[in-house]
């Protein structure tokens, strides 16, 4: 593919979503990291596009309207789940059996992922695809398909996922609050959470800092129960906690 033709699909992806990953550049368009680092530095010093860390967003000076600040922020919090992701991949170890849950934090771990003879188990029918393609064993859990999330979730779901003993299990939330713990809209979602959780030895969960704070309705774990790998603006009453993990965007 031709530069000018690369920078355009750049610049397209970079209009629809407001930010792009290097990763997910290098696989639709076939290009090399170094490519793709060129282009984006090119459109850069073109002032068409801001270089963060892993990929672009859009810069600054660009919208003009009252949704700029749910954009930007809405990239910030982007820029900030690949942190999270980044660092969460950068855990696994070879020869893991690695529980992933539905999420887009969760998504994005599997392109950092290096190992060697893992195994994962899954309830997202998203990474179980991207497992696959990346030549992982991977397990999808049976049960209620979603449609929303493409996830399945539901009884026969928490049922299988029990059979299991898992190394480490990477978990989502919508809410981490020091009294309710983490939490979830779903009831059927915490249950798997739940049950994920009590089969594994090392429990993460991924949020970035706007979760803090938050409250959903379904609690599915202590707020000790498990490390929490957070990036953006943590509040300062979190940071004392051990089991915080703040990770550097």
């Amino acid at each position: 593919m031709l530069t000018a033709e690369r920078h355009k699909f750049i610049l397209e992806e970079l209009r629809e979503k407001g930010s792009v990953l290097n990763t997910e550049l290098m696989r639709e368009l076939e290009a090399s990291e170094s490519t793709i680092r060129r282009d984006i530095s090119r459109l850069a010093k073109e002032g068409r596009c801001q270089r963060v860390h892993g990929g672009a967003i859009l810069p600054e000076s660009l919208p003009g309207d009252q949704d700029d600040a749910v954009t930007l922020r809405q990239q910030r919090h982007r820029m900030e789940k690949l942190a999270i992701a980044r660092e969460a991949a950068g855990l696994i170890r070879d020869g893991e059996l690695i529980y992933l849950d539905a999420g887009t934090t969760t998504e994005l771990m599997i392109d950092f992922i290096h190992g060697k003879n893992l195994t994962f188990v899954t309830n997202a029918i998203s990474h179980a695809r991207r497992l696959g393609q990346r030549g992982y064993t991977c397990y999808i859990l049976g049960g209620q398909f979603k449609s929303v999330t493409e996830a399945i979730v539901g009884e026969e779901a928490s049922l299988s996922v029990r059979k299991y003993n898992f190394s480490r299990a990477f978990l989502g939330a919508n809410g981490v609050d020091l009294q309710a713990g983490f939490t979830t809209p779903e009831l059927k979602e915490a249950y798997i959470k739940q049950q994920a959780m009590a089969a594994s030895r090392q429990v993460y969960i991924l949020a970035d800092a706007s979760k803090f704070g938050r409250v959903a309705p379904i609690s599915f774990g202590s707020f000790a129960e498990a490390r929490v790998l957070v990036a953006g603006q943590l509040d300062d009453r979190y940071r004392s906690y051990e089991n915080i993990w703040e990770v550097s965007e």
